[in-house]
């Protein structure tokens, strides 16, 4: 990165300085994202209830937009799942409809099978630059206080969550959720599964340079691959006849320089994806609450709907000052 380049006279280069030009229509959105709207439309009351199965089996209580709607809620707000059950019973009786509440078993249970539908964009409107990064997430354990009564720290467990943002509209477009020992890597193959657009350009950063990564997106021959090589990289055998884009980027960093590179290629964009990132921890939490690995899923889902819904409120549009 450029400031390990500086690290001996990083204290004297100056911050960069931004400003937003949209920043009424921004503190709106901002505003928005807190307001709390509440509404039952005639459709969402009459698809409360679940249709009748005829396979066998018993017959569910609520639909699938039941369950994603308390879920939601608990997501944003989160909650507990019987805190959960409490404020959507709280607000069906001040609405004064004549509806169940989903239990805490059962959104749990529910939660187990759930398919989440995502905002996504018409297939083929646009090609979209694809940034993709991974951050952990902790799982429920035992608190400080078990730490302190038997005086030993277990180690505790957790989940690595896979993301890929657009980088024109900042919307997570694609998510996976793994067991903290699989390589970053090997999810790129998944993510670019979930995106239905052409994309026109891959960036991430050093831990996806490997052969794989390339492989994968060479279902796109047109995109461009923005991984910065290894400080060990060395060109391919065929560098000087028919040379790869990694072969390129090779050559322009002996040429100009890494921050040069990063500048160029667009690589400094990758900055993206680490503020979803941030915005996933500090909105969502940096925790996962549920118990199995299908329902942790479901739980990325849900969380993941919320932060593009919120997104679609407004960005700000900035101008470098300084």
């Amino acid at each position: 990165m450029p400031f390990k380049a500086n690290v001996d006279r990083r204290q004297h280069i100056p911050k960069q300085r931004f400003r937003a030009t949209n920043w009424a229509e921004y503190d709106a959105a901002l505003r928005g994202r807190g307001s709390l709207t509440v509404w039952f439309t005639d459709a969402a009351i009459a698809a409360w209830k679940a249709e009748p199965r005829t396979t066998r089996g018993g017959q569910p209580r609520y639909s699938a937009l039941a369950i994603s709607t308390a879920l939601t809620l608990r997501a944003v707000f989160r909650l507990a799942l019987r805190l959960t059950e409490g404020l959507i019973g709280s607000i069906i009786a001040l609405f004064g409809l004549d509806l169940t509440v989903p239990d805490h078993s059962t959104m749990s249970r529910r939660a187990e099978t759930l398919e989440v539908p995502q905002l996504r964009s018409q297939p083929g409107t646009r090609p979209i630059h694809l940034i993709v990064d991974s951050t952990g997430l902790q799982l429920c354990g035992p608190g400080e206080w078990l730490v302190d009564k038997h005086g030993s720290r277990a180690r505790r467990s957790w989940r690595k969550l896979h993301i890929g943002v657009d980088a024109d509209t900042g919307r997570i477009v694609a998510s996976t959720l793994t067991t903290n020992d699989i390589n970053d890597a090997s999810q790129v193959g998944p993510l670019l599964g979930q995106v239905a657009d052409p994309i026109a350009s891959f960036t991430a950063d050093g831990a996806y340079d490997q052969d794989g990564v390339y492989a994968e997106a060479a279902r796109y021959p047109d995109a461009a691959v923005i991984v910065p090589p290894r400080s060990s990289a060395v060109p391919s055998a065929t560098a000087e006849t028919v040379p790869t884009q990694r072969d390129h980027h090779l050559r322009a960093i002996v040429e100009s320089g890494r921050r040069s590179w990063q500048k160029a290629s667009g690589y400094n964009w990758r900055a993206l994806v680490e503020a979803d990132i941030s915005r996933f921890k500090r909105v969502i939490g940096g925790a996962l609450r549920s118990r199995t690995d299908r329902r942790r899923a479901t739980e990325v889902a849900v969380a993941v709907s919320v932060l593009n819904r919120m997104l679609e409120l407004g960005r700000p549009e900035y101008v470098r000052l300084a």
